[in-house]
């Protein structure tokens, strides 16, 4: 008989022993991680003023170059707030240790963050969310495998292509059979990603039970950015580079406001356009 016209029949009690225990283990297992991440996460500490005002003046910066183009603040403003952040940046007036002492050479190496207790207590508490998330599965996974291994779980209502069998059917091998139906490893595997929406309606959006963020979190490039974050920034030449970003954006300024009782009295057809135009 053919795969197409052949029939299966599953037995009810795989979907009350099988199906339903999977999708109900893991959706508290979901929640007992978001409520035991809660648990781990460490007090932050409060930055000081000076490291406060170290960062929200680069930002000032950035926030008055990228608005250059249709700046709100007149001219004379403009200029003031420009200089006054180019002297700044220049003196060193920003920075949280004070400015740079003359003839002092800038330290090419970069710090070790086992020496800085900051970014050590920001490594374990990486090091524990990933065993946090890490555990649980294996612990899944092995319970799936020991218990429910070579059971078909369930039929998909909906046709698919054979590219989808390797991924629906995994610990079943059987090639005659239609790929709609779903084996047990994989149904763990559809509810690890599909779990998601159930998770955000339960704890709320921003939970420690989505499956996304630890995927993200486990790629090389969030590896990498991790690493990247834990290294402190030398705002002394971030300060040296936004200053010439400020000298490039006064090239690109203009006011907003630029002749706008003229556009105003265009616009309700005061005067004509191209006396308007012309003055």
């Amino acid at each position: 008989m053919s795969s197409a016209g052949a029939s299966l029949y599953l037995d009810p009690q795989i979907r009350d022993w099988v199906l339903f225990p999977i999708t109900l283990v893991m959706i508290l297992v979901g929640i007992l991680r978001h409520y035991v991440t809660i648990l781990l996460n460490s007090t932050p500490k409060k930055a000081t003023r000076a490291a406060i005002r170290e960062q929200r003046a680069l930002l000032r910066a950035q926030i008055l170059r990228a608005s250059a183009a249709k700046s709100p603040l007149p001219p004379s403003y403009y200029k003031a707030i420009s200089s006054s952040l180019w002297n700044a940046f220049t003196n060193g007036t920003y920075l949280k240790d004070g400015p740079p002492k003359e003839g002092a050479e800038p330290v090419s190496t970069p710090a070790n963050p086992f020496s800085n207790p900051d970014q050590m207590d920001g490594m374990m508490d990486g090091m524990k969310k990933q065993m946090v998330m890490m555990v649980p599965q294996m612990v899944i996974m092995g319970w799936i495998n020991f218990f429910f291994q070579g059971f078909v779980a369930i039929k998909l209502p909906f046709p698919l292509t054979l590219g989808f069998k390797s991924m629906l059917q995994r610990g079943v091998e059987t090639q005659d059979m239609d790929v709609r139906w779903v084996s047990s490893l994989s149904w763990y595997f559809l509810n690890f990603f599909g779990l998601n929406g159930v998770y955000r309606l339960i704890l709320g959006n921003d939970n420690a039970a989505d499956s996304s963020k630890d995927v993200a979190n486990s790629s090389p490039f969030a590896a990498t950015g991790q690493q990247g974050a834990m290294q402190a920034q030398d705002y002394n030449k971030l300060y040296k580079a936004e200053k010439d970003n400020l000298e490039l954006s006064e090239g690109l300024y203009t006011w907003a406001a630029q002749d706008v009782e003229l556009r105003v009295l265009r616009r309700y057809g005061k005067i004509p356009a191209e006396a308007a135009n012309k003055r």
